[in-house]
């Protein structure tokens, strides 16, 4: 294992100060295209590939992304740390635009979670996800963001929206009223997916607006949400660079290994093209004989 680092994001995000880009990577995987080319180069002495999540030019919607196509194709290029960027909503007065929150719980409210799954067709596993996010590099995120002035919210709930539209007033108080802390339409997928590969993954939250649920704040518009996506990229540039240097070279945190007791079926059922189709997900727990 490579033990690298990805971050998936906006695309401005791998323009940064200090990235040397190598290579731009196209990987086809059994689920398709994944968003984008994956750049390929050095920050901070470590290797590092991007991800665009919604393409270069942002041409893919949340309810589009191939989620199972960009994980697989970042394991097998040996990642095992993800850094995730993404846009949210507040849905608690104390979390202000422009702010930081580094969430450690979700709640999912998606309808397409056959898809966030690798596993199925002849092969069941079961990942623990009761701490969804990896608390090492939670930690080191939090620690990057505070070392950068930033004002950062260590913790919270991330409720996970279908999308592509905003909340009605409705769903927005509901949310509110249920306590959850940030919205948004993307994330959810990342986690479980990267659980299931053994990917540590922790999220840079980066609050846009106050969905619709505060009334004396103008509702929710891509204006809004892209103003200030825009004044955080500078923050987010600064904290990832700065955690780049923190993360470990050894891959030994408890979700490196979260399939050891996850997988049900017994390797001498498993079958064989499902076996090929997740290799990369699957690998160190392939049996000699099944090696191919």
């Amino acid at each position: 294992m490579n033990n690298h680092i990805a971050i998936i994001g906006g695309t401005g995000l791998y323009q940064m100060d200090g990235f040397s880009l190598e290579e731009e990577i196209i990987i086809h995987t059994p689920y398709g295209h994944p968003s984008d080319a994956i750049m390929s180069g050095q920050l901070s002495g470590r290797q590092v590939y991007f991800l665009p999540r919604h393409g270069k030019g942002h041409t893919i919607l949340p309810h589009e992304i191939n989620h199972r196509a960009n994980i697989w194709a970042l394991k097998s290029l040996g990642v095992s740390y993800i850094i995730c960027v993404t846009a949210v909503g507040s849905l608690q007065e104390q979390y202000a635009p422009r702010d930081i929150v580094l969430f450690d719980q979700y709640y999912d409210r998606t309808s397409r979670r056959n898809e966030h799954t690798f596993f199925g067709e002849g092969i069941a596993a079961h990942i623990p996800f009761a701490d969804p996010i990896s608390e090492g590099l939670r930690s080191i995120l939090s620690s990057a963001a505070q070392e950068e002035n930033c004002n950062v919210h260590d913790g919270g709930t991330y409720v996970n929206m279908d999308g592509p539209a905003f909340s009605t007033r409705a769903e927005s108080n509901a949310n509110r009223q249920l306590g959850f802390d940030v919205i948004g339409m993307t994330n959810v997928a990342e986690a479980k997916l990267a659980r299931e590969a053994e990917i540590s993954l922790a999220t840079l939250g980066m609050i846009t607006d106050y969905d619709c649920w505060k009334v004396e704040e103008a509702p929710v518009t891509l204006q809004t949400v892209l103003g200030h996506l825009t004044a955080n990229s500078n923050s987010a540039q600064k904290i990832i660079q700065r955690a780049i240097s923190q993360i470990p070279t050894e891959a030994t945190w408890p979700e490196h290994s979260a399939l050891s007791q996850s997988i049900v079926t017994q390797p001498d059922h498993w079958p064989a093209d499902t076996v090929e189709k997740i290799r990369p997900i699957l690998e160190k727990y392939i049996p000699c004989n099944n090696q191919g």
